[in-house]
């Protein structure tokens, strides 16, 4: 019998192509460690991203891969979900507390932007990361509602902010801060000092990712984050009309002119469910998100369907993804993310904190 070597095993777990990596393990260089002695495999594989429930299924079918090589005697198999952080703009420098920031972009308003932002967060967090949400809304913030919390931030310091924790989220808002019906009658200059100071003042505690939900269009507030906040990489969200798609194609644009990786697009209010009689219908046309990401080589990240469930849940402050963790739209939201994270887990890292200041003492 041929002995048990590490290209026969690395070949075996080529065959498994990852659903949210897009490629096979061995080429996406997952294989942390690969060990054999005697027909024994031991195998760790070092993943990237938080995956809860893909975690043991993945073990379950590297374990039916590895057992069906000729001369394989046992295996063991381990899976680490750790997220490091991913390099962002050349020259911005990195947030304390945050290891990569996800902008949440549309270019369009009355996409469903912020909704898909919300359970997208809460989604991660269901996978396992430690998720932190920003409303850059200053204009419109609605997260507040949609996480049904209108508590004041507190500071201990008097200069900074703790976040405020809604559904173990850390989040923060100018929706806390000032009164549902007031309106934010600021010039740009004051506006990008208002999500400035949201985002560097607040006490950010061990993220893996910070959501941030932009506001629609292409104007101050998403020039400044171009511009001074390290963003690892954006999402564009879409519905499939034409007159959506040309605002979104504007936002990729400006993304692409800015360097930020824009890791996919995703299509909201694909088809309508009629809660009565469960007839589905594409009422803003069809396949328009698919378009866009095949006309700029990008990542279709999924399909989200209009549901009244999703919005009566937003109404009273429980978003789908936690009232509701079994339903056939929390899979979908968590589908959804494991695909972002997995894409986000292949840009390149960000080794800037792992290099010493050097200072020069005279003596």
């Amino acid at each position: 019998m041929a002995a048990v070597t590490k290209e026969v095993i690395e070949a075996a777990i080529a065959t498994y192509h990852d659903p949210y990596l897009n490629e096979d393990l061995v080429s996406a260089q997952r294989i942390k460690v690969l060990r054999i002695d005697a027909g024994e495999v031991y195998l760790e594989i070092a993943l990237g991203f938080p995956a809860a429930d893909y975690r043991q299924q993945l073990i379950t079918v590297l374990k039916e891969i590895i057992s069906a090589v000729a001369g394989v005697t046992s295996v063991t198999v381990l899976v680490g979900c750790e997220v490091t952080a991913h390099a962002a703009q050349k020259g911005v420098k990195r947030i304390k507390g945050i290891n990569n920031i996800i902008a949440v972009a549309s270019g369009k308003g009355g996409v469903g932007k912020s909704t898909t932002a919300v359970n997208l967060a809460l989604a991660l967090q269901a996978e396992g990361g430690r998720v932190g949400l920003l409303d850059a809304d200053i204009y419109g913030p609605s997260q507040p509602r949609m996480l049904g919390t209108s508590e004041k931030p507190k500071s201990h310091d008097g200069k900074s902010m703790e976040p405020v924790i809604a559904h173990g989220l850390q989040t923060m808002s100018i929706g806390y801060l000032v009164d549902e019906e007031t309106p934010m009658i600021w010039r740009g200059p004051m506006v990008t000092q208002a999500l400035e100071q949201l985002l560097h003042e607040t006490n950010w505690s061990d993220l893996d990712y910070l959501i941030i939900d932009l506001p629609p269009g292409t104007g101050d507030t998403q020039l400044t984050l171009a511009q001074k906040i390290p963003v690892s990489g954006a999402v564009i969200i879409t519905t499939p009309q034409d007159i959506a798609l040309i605002d979104a194609r504007k936002a990729y644009r400006m993304f692409e002119k800015v360097d930020v990786p824009v890791l996919g697009v995703i299509e909201n209010m694909s088809t309508h469910v009629c809660s009565q009689c469960g007839h589905e219908e594409a009422i803003f046309g069809h396949g328009g998100g698919r378009r866009m990401a095949e006309e700029y080589g990008l990542a279709l990240l999924g399909s989200l369907p209009l549901d009244l469930r999703i919005r009566e849940g937003l109404d009273i402050g429980q978003p789908i993804v936690v009232s509701d963790k079994d339903s056939d739209l929390t899979a979908g939201y968590r589908a959804i993310a494991l695909r972002i994270a997995a894409s986000l887990s292949r840009q390149a890292r960000d080794y800037s904190n792992r290099f010493p200041n050097i200072v020069i003492e005279e003596g």
